[in-house]
């Protein structure tokens, strides 16, 4: 057996709905802090730009200048035995080594970065246009500068790690360490800014569960703002608690207060009206009005559900059981006894007894004046579908959002029956309330369709078979 494809459309409906999610307040909060931290860094190592490296390419390229000179004058002013030694001790000394500059050297600029070229540039304003600085020549890597000396050409190799130089790898270090911290620093702050309201979204969800007393917001936070709204909101919690508890307080006493009545009309019809069919007609007014009173007593219930694993075959026996006989009625239950589903059973049972009740007072079907209803559930990964259907007129497409709405009556074909217009009311708010789906179907002529999706109770075993008993009236199929 295979239900319709609308029960699962309906979990899948509702699992679509949930991956529409965006971004949090947190991840929100921590990506601009993220941005302004990272536009700042931008805009500090411009700074650092036109703040250090110009004058540290300057100071750079005078420390070369001054060396070329000093090593220029001192070969000028020297003998040839002199120059030899003291070319040799500036080699060993000094790590400095003065080369002759042949007309086929090959050489490659010392232009391979921002600061090179700056350092490039300020050389040769300062030693002269004649003057090459070169990163290599001759394939051999170093700083090499060349200059003249009357009609000699001379290449002068320095060590480029002896003089002041920014772009290394140790301010690229300092600089991802800094922007590490400052991203950390920000996560903590954005989790310090936001907790209170994650803390509110949370609150906000249990009172709008009914759960008022569940979480209570810190009235002593630091924060005045912060403090402020909690006390607030605790106020208002208490305030939705109270009256909650008088609208149940005032509904039990209506109750109570139009039973009375009704009771002693009902005693009073059965004995002092003589005519039959006229006592029997005042007798179904005064439980009609009995049973809608239970039915605004059902919608304002404000008990909590107990989730515990239901046997769900037991639950439909005992809501059909009171209806199975009725010459109007013919049910069919096609549940397995070992299906079990994630449930309050008083509530799961107020669900299938007002979707009976409602596919045996709406689904008659015009022919017959039979209410054939069809009982059918499945399990399907994790979860119950369940269905109930009745042959009935149905209602127009157009008007299914509108049946679980409070007090909504439909057309002519599914009113006439009097009632309170909450059967359906009471059906999906209770299934919400259990964590479940609830959709309708219908199509005009062939009857309406409940399809309910339940939470499927992992493990569960079988209890006793109940006292009562729960056979049903052998049907036709649908």
């Amino acid at each position: 057996m295979t239900l319709p494809s609308p029960l699962e459309n309906v979990g899948a409906t509702s699992r679509g709905a949930r991956l529409k999610v965006g971004f949090s307040l947190f991840w929100r909060t921590f990506f601009l802090l993220a941005l302004l931290l990272v536009g700042s860094t931008v805009a500090w190592l411009q700074t650092f730009r036109q703040l250090e490296y110009e004058p540290r390419a300057i100071q750079t390229a005078h420390q070369i200048a001054s060396l070329v000179n000093l090593t220029r004058a001192a070969l000028v002013y020297s003998d040839a035995i002199t120059r030899v030694s003291l070319i040799k001790t500036l080699a060993d000394q000094e790590g400095v080594r003065i080369l002759p500059r042949e007309p086929n050297d090959r050489f490659e600029p010392y232009t391979s970065g921002t600061l090179d070229e700056r350092v490039t540039e300020e050389l040769i304003d300062r030693l002269g246009e004649g003057t090459v600085v070169a990163s290599q020549v001759n394939n051999q890597s170093g700083l090499w500068i060349g200059f003249t000396i009357e009609t000699d050409n001379y290449w002068l190799l320095l060590d480029p790690t002896r003089f002041s130089r920014v772009g290394g790898r140790t301010w690229l270090v300092w600089l991802i360490t800094a922007m590490a911290l400052s991203l950390a620093g920000a996560a903590l702050i954005t989790r310090f800014i936001n907790r209170p309201l994650s803390q509110l979204s949370r609150a906000a969800r249990e009172v709008r569960d009914g759960e008022y007393e569940a979480h209570r917001l810190d009235e002593r936070a630091r924060t005045n703002e912060i403090r402020a709204v909690n006390i607030g909101f605790n106020r208002m919690a208490d305030q939705l608690a109270k009256i909650e508890q008088d609208r149940a307080v005032m509904l039990a006493g209506i109750s109570h207060d139009l039973r009375t009545p009704l009771a002693r009309l009902r005693l009073e019809t059965e004995m002092s009206v003589e005519d039959e069919d006229a006592r029997a007609h005042m007798a179904a007014d005064i439980a009609q009005l009995d049973s809608i009173i239970d039915k605004f007593l059902d919608y304002a219930r404000p008990d909590h559900v107990d989730f515990k694993p239901v046997m769900l075959r037991d639950v439909v026996d005992a809501c059909t059981y009171a209806v199975q006989d009725h010459e109007d009625v013919k049910i069919k239950v096609d549940v397995a006894p070992d299906l079990a589903v994630m449930a309050d059973e008083v509530e799961l049972t107020r669900v299938i007894s007002n979707l009976v009740e409602n596919a045996r007072r709406y689904g008659k079907s015009p022919a017959t004046g039979v209410a054939d209803i069809n009982i059918q559930a499945q399990a399907h990964n994790d979860a119950v579908l369940i269905k109930v259907r009745d042959h009935g007129a149905g209602v127009a497409p157009a008007l299914l959002s509108q049946l679980t709405k409070p007090f909504f009556r439909g057309d002519a074909a599914r009113t006439s029956a009097a009632g309170a217009g909450l059967g359906l009311s009471i059906v999906a708010k209770n299934i919400d309330r259990m964590g479940g789906t609830f959709a309708l179907t219908s199509t005009p002529g062939r009857g309406l369709a409940a399809h309910i999706r339940m939470p499927r109770a992992a493990g569960a075993v079988k209890p006793p078979a109940p006292k009562q008993p729960s056979a049903v009236k052998p049907l036709v199929n649908p």
